[in-house]
């Protein structure tokens, strides 16, 4: 007959406190997030309006005519090129100004230009979208003016629906930079800089040294950043409404995505069951993606 092992006291009591200090922000994570993604499940099985709630129970059928939705494949289209351009660009970017930053620079200029280039993750969306929104006008903006210096035409970036998408892009990518750059950067820098001084000895080059050395030891922080900006990017609403508006001056017709079209199914429409079957897709493709993102990411370690 074993013994049972006895918590010490001083071991329960930590346990305690940590439990008694992470209540409160469980309690507010399962109200603000897993209560209302529950009322989103339950919305989506019913014909729900805001006026007549769970007015009848219609089952998958809100998904089933999303599937037949042109509006939400094209939203569902224009939100994947978005989100994979976004975060491929941004993370290889950032990838780039790190290592550049991290081996090169130091001292007070290095603290210079990693606040310089995260400097627009701390102004706000609004205000930093009217501002590219001036830089893409197509009669007096700067992008334009500076390609006509070089030969080539005027191009209707906010008037053309694949251009639209390509000035989201733009203003997506330099807004996600500079958080992934100084992610990145702190990665790097808690990799102990004696394996770099052990392959330079051994002649390794610079590109291998962060081909072998600093890409698997940075991993994990990697799959952090793609993820984060993943999900980021399948939320992108705000440079849509602001930036992408037509001239009519309605919204997010140029370049529909799935935020805006839930938005418009639940609130101009009043179609809340349609509108919360579309976020529960939604769900299930960040979630597909974060999935597939941590086994690819976490099976190149080995």
């Amino acid at each position: 007959m074993t013994a049972v092992r006895r918590v010490p006291r001083r071991t329960w009591l930590r346990y305690r406190f940590v439990f008694l200090a992470l209540a409160p922000v469980m309690a507010l994570f399962i109200y603000l997030r897993i209560i209302p993604t529950g009322q989103a499940l339950l919305m989506s099985l019913f014909k729900w309006g805001l006026i007549k709630p769970a007015e009848a129970f219609v089952g998958l059928d809100n998904y089933t005519n999303l599937l037949a939705d042109d509006n939400f494949r094209l939203a569902l289209t224009n939100t994947t090129i978005f989100a994979v351009a976004t975060t491929i660009i941004s993370v290889a970017l950032a990838l780039v100004l790190a290592s550049v930053l991290s081996r090169t620079v130091s001292g007070r200029l290095g603290g210079a230009l990693e606040l310089m280039y995260f400097a627009p993750v701390l102004v706000p969306m609004v205000p930093v979208t009217l501002g590219w929104r001036e830089i893409f006008n197509y009669n007096h903006g700067i992008l334009n003016s500076a390609l006509a210096v070089v030969g080539i035409d005027k191009q209707p970036w906010l008037s053309d629906p694949t251009l639209s998408l390509v000035a989201v892009i733009i203003l997506s990518v330099w807004k996600q930079l500079g958080y992934n750059m100084i992610i990145l950067i702190v990665g790097m820098r808690a990799i102990p800089r004696i394996y770099h001084e052990a392959a330079a000895c051994d002649g390794a080059g610079a590109w291998q040294q962060f081909r072998w050395i600093t890409m698997p030891l940075l991993a994990p922080v990697t799959l952090f950043v793609v993820v984060i900006t993943t999900i980021s990017s399948f939320n992108v609403f705000t440079q849509v409404y602001v930036l992408a508006s037509d001239v009519q001056g309605a919204p997010g017709l140029l370049v529909r995505v799935l935020v805006y079209d839930i938005f418009e199914n639940g609130f101009r429409f009043f179609n809340m069951g349609y509108a919360a079957a579309e976020s529960v897709y939604m769900l299930m493709i960040i979630l597909v993606l974060a999935f597939l993102q941590f086994r690819f990411l976490r099976g190149s370690q080995t």
